[in-house]
């Protein structure tokens, strides 16, 4: 069935369903993605817009991942879910041969700056070595009908196709326009979709960055157990993915590997965050990040944090590391890389299973 969404503003205890309403047209709607691509919960940076593709199609929108893969977003524009999906799957077929001369040209050509330059004002790191080893194809709709959900699915279970849908409601309330968003498939499920094609086998342990700054400091994630992360959903949403039972190593950005680890909780608002050794909320301790609180009462702005039995760890003066160990923006990534793993499983003392070496 068609998915929908509907508002209610709380007026008194009493709900008040809140008038749907249309934007002005479609181009504002890509304008907004385009200046703040966060409203997709997304960490992703823009590389081009109305991009003109070698077979006559025109892009509305290439953004790239954290791991420097792209991702296609089309606006559907009344077209219908068929001709919208085809033209998905042909743009498909040629973003995968952009090489980085080329996407740097397209981001010269559309932001007067560098590729590099826009990776890392996204991302605040260098961009990778190696860019577009896949990519991840989006409908964008102000509506998503049973045929648009009915083909994505299709493509996405039956052939392994990494495509999505994120549809976008507008509604009404006293002179104040209110936009809400859902997607169709989780996006985090549809970008591992892509990863795995490419990739390395995934032997069950996590890459996650610790890190630091006003809002978060690895003294107080080694004292009382946790890995944090926050001010935006595109920054604490990653955290989701971490479940209990799963193993993680986390790295501090310029100095190495520093701590791993096993989820005992998962991701939560660090407001709601107890620390049980200490049988108080975190936010009651005594912390070393001054900022750690700041928008304790709106989630969506707010720090999470996940609940970390820590096996080994290291002082950030002591982090493991070695020339081209992997190492990139992403909150939680998929640890795959073989010679990381040999060495993180030597320096902290553990086999790839989990447990004493």
């Amino acid at each position: 069935m068609p998915l929908e969404m509907a508002l209610w503003r709380v007026d008194g205890g009493e709900p008040r369903a809140l008038a749907s309403s249309r934007p002005d047209s479609e181009r504002r709607l890509e304008d907004w993605i385009a200046a703040d691509p966060s409203v997709l919960g997304m960490q992703v940076a823009v590389v081009a817009r109305q991009v003109q593709t070698a077979y006559g199609g025109r892009i509305d929108v290439l953004a790239m991942d954290a791991d420097a893969n792209l991702l296609v977003l089309e606006l559907k524009r009344e077209r219908t879910p068929r001709d919208v999906v085809a033209q998905l799957l042909d743009y498909g077929s040629w973003v995968r041969t952009l090489d980085f001369a080329e996407l740097d040209r397209l981001s010269q050509q559309w932001q007067n700056k560098p590729l590099p330059q826009v990776f890392e004002s996204a991302f605040g790191g260098p961009i990778p070595e190696t860019v577009n080893t896949s990519h991840i194809l989006v409908l964008v709709a102000e509506e998503l009908d049973d045929s648009s959900e009915r083909i994505i699915n299709y493509l996405a279970d039956q052939y392994g196709v990494s495509i999505n849908a994120v549809f976008f409601s507008f509604f009404q309330d006293a002179g104040i326009e209110l936009m809400g968003r859902a997607w169709l498939r989780d996006p985090t499920v549809t970008v591992e979709q892509a990863d795995s094609r490419r990739r390395a086998p995934w032997l069950g342990e996590w890459f996650v960055n610790v890190g630091e700054g006003p809002h978060r400091n690895w003294d107080d994630n080694r004292r009382y157990g946790y890995v944090g992360a926050g001010q935006g959903e595109q920054y604490s949403l990653p955290l989701t993915k971490l479940k209990v039972g799963d193993r993680l190593f986390a790295y501090m950005k310029g100095r190495g590997y520093v701590g791993y680890g096993e989820v005992v909780r998962e991701a939560a608002p660090i407001a709601d965050f107890v620390v049980e050794e200490e049988g108080k909320p975190l936010l009651d301790l005594p912390l070393e990040a001054p900022s750690a609180g700041e928008h304790r009462d709106l989630p969506d702005m707010s720090e999470w944090a996940v609940a970390v039995k820590w096996i080994k760890t290291f002082p950030r003066e002591e982090a493991r590391t070695f020339t081209g160990v992997f190492a990139n923006q992403n909150i939680v990534c998929k640890l795959r890389d073989a010679g990381t793993l040999r060495f993180l499983h030597a320096e902290f003392g553990v086999s790839p299973g989990g447990g004493a070496a």
